[in-house]
């Protein structure tokens, strides 16, 4: 049976992913698979991202940018906020102001939106680790331009959240199916097809199948099993 996964504590600094964990191990003994990539990574410790505020506006400003071309308007804009990033500060700032360092029309107007959630206190930004998953999911999506799968990645890189699979994500589709050899779906479900063995840790199982695409071998042209080492390898 799943695990409750909200977190109602105080934000941690940082998510830990360790082969020892609880959860860790229940979730590679529910999917030996994954349990095998998770072995051949290692542990992992996940920076959290501090102030949700800037957080969120980052995400905005990224959507639909290349990594280079987000973080140039990105740095722009914290340049222009000087040492107050947040929803006063971003208020004062002119459409033109925003315009002049790369800011879409669009995006200005959901930062605006973001902006009025937060100072109407629809959105507690201080208050979110109070919250549960789907309370803080519901309070996101309500301000324009943020979706579920930019809610979903907050929830796990600035709250910590354990119990976060995103099937919206295409990265994740495509790292499922590569770790287990899958024939090709017309609905391109393959996150839904395992996530049942990975209820223990669905935000662990997600991270694991990010960091195979980050070092290259979901797109190097070789199955998971060209990866894999003999038992006898690991310690």
């Amino acid at each position: 049976m799943s695990e409750d996964h909200t977190n109602i504590n105080r934000k941690p600094t940082t998510l830990q992913l360790s082969l020892d964990h609880e959860q860790i191990r229940q979730l590679m003994q529910a999917d030996p698979v994954l349990g095998r990539l998770i072995q051949l990574i290692g542990p992992l410790d996940i920076p959290l991202r501090a102030d949700p505020f800037m957080s969120l506006v980052s995400s905005i400003i990224s959507q639909q940018l290349s990594v280079k071309a987000a973080a140039t308007i990105w740095g722009r804009v914290v340049e222009l906020c000087g040492d107050r990033m947040n929803a006063d500060r971003i208020s004062e700032l002119s459409d033109e102001q925003l315009r002049e360092v790369g800011v879409s029309m669009f995006k200005i107007r959901y930062i605006r939106d973001l902006c009025h959630h937060v100072q109407e206190g629809m959105l507690p930004l201080e208050q979110l680790d109070e919250l549960s998953d789907q309370e803080v999911m519901k309070a996101l999506i309500a301000v324009k331009g943020i979706g579920r799968w930019t809610a979903e990645m907050f929830l796990i890189f600035s709250l910590g959240r354990t119990g976060i699979l995103s099937h919206g994500d295409a990265g994740l589709q495509r790292a499922a199916r590569w770790l287990h050899g899958m024939d090709e779906r017309s609905d391109g479900g393959y996150t839904q097809q395992h996530e049942i063995n990975w209820t223990a840790h669905p935000t662990a199982a997600s991270i694991y199948l990010w960091e195979a695409i980050n070092i290259g071998w979901v797109d190097s042209g070789k199955s998971f099993a060209d990866y894999d080492v003999p038992d006898d390898s690991t310690s």
